[in-house]
């Protein structure tokens, strides 16, 4: 029987990052996207327990989320110390899953030479051509800027609105919801995924010599009613990896139902 375990690691500059395992078998590292973190993601919760059955499944809380620290200054790099101190705490080897812009975080490990031995990546939320707006060239500044000032509602509207393309009006109704706070309490850690996300928004094309040369077996996942960027994203780094397959999922957006997602990871990550 499957159970669930939660525990910290210490990442290299000793920061405690918080994370969860459970399941039974080869472990998966799952990497979230932006504001997401173990206590505030089900849809995460969800694809661990349907993994569970064939995969020993870590969640965690990135660098300033959740229950993990938030030692500074930040770095993109301490995000990739903190995957690596959890590769080893299962093993020494793992196979990784990212979401959205998680993927960068996972991806740079792995061009690192990480112990990474498969890569799954759905939707990375890259701008690579002109099919939308790039991110503002401050973006990163302006987020800090917000919550500098104590505004942290207005960090997140500004990624709903500047990143993820989120109506205004949409962004203005959501407010009042009850998610609302605890999107506020991981706002200063936007500006952390800007960072890791570097120029990969900027709708020029992918860098080459930042991820061209991760070579372990990658699947690069999208949704077909997804917006044409972030398909377009998907082909660009399928493109880019040299050992990249694409798998494009029927009726799935970028808040993928786990259920469609569990088995297209459990074949991938089963193969030998």
């Amino acid at each position: 029987m499957s159970t669930t375990t939660a525990r910290t690691v210490r990442s290299r500059d000793g920061t405690a990052i918080a994370f969860s395992r459970s399941g039974n078998g080869p472990p998966i590292i799952s990497v979230d996207g932006a504001l997401a973190y173990r206590s505030f993601n089900p849809a995460g919760a969800e694809l661990a327990s349907l993994l569970g059955p064939h995969f020993s499944v870590v969640t965690y809380d990135r660098r300033g989320r959740g229950e993990s620290g938030d030692t500074q200054p930040y770095a993109p790099a301490r995000e990739v110390e903190d995957l690596d101190a959890l590769i080893a705490e299962v093993g020494g080897s793992a196979f990784v899953l990212a979401m959205s812009s998680g993927s960068a975080v996972a991806l740079d490990a792995a061009a690192q030479g990480r112990a990474i031995t498969k890569l799954a990546l759905y939707e990375p939320s890259f701008v690579v051509d002109n099919t939308r707006p790039p991110i503002p060239t401050d973006y990163v500044k302006r987020l800090k800027d917000f919550v500098s000032r104590g505004h942290r509602g207005d960090a997140v509207e500004f990624f709903m609105t500047k990143a993820v393309e989120v109506p205004a009006a949409m962004v203005a109704q959501m407010r009042p919801s009850p998610m609302w706070p605890a999107m506020e309490a991981v706002a200063h850690t936007l500006a952390y995924d800007g960072e890791t996300l570097g120029d990969s928004m900027s709708g020029k094309p992918l860098s080459k010599k930042r991820w061209g040369s991760v070579a372990v077996p990658t699947l690069v996942i999208d949704g077909d009613a997804s917006p044409a960027w972030l398909r377009n994203a998907v082909q660009a780094l399928t493109d880019l990896l040299p050992n990249a397959e694409r798998r494009t999922l029927e009726g799935q957006t970028h808040d993928v139902d786990a259920k469609v997602l569990a088995p297209v990871l459990e074949e991938f990550f089963g193969r030998g």
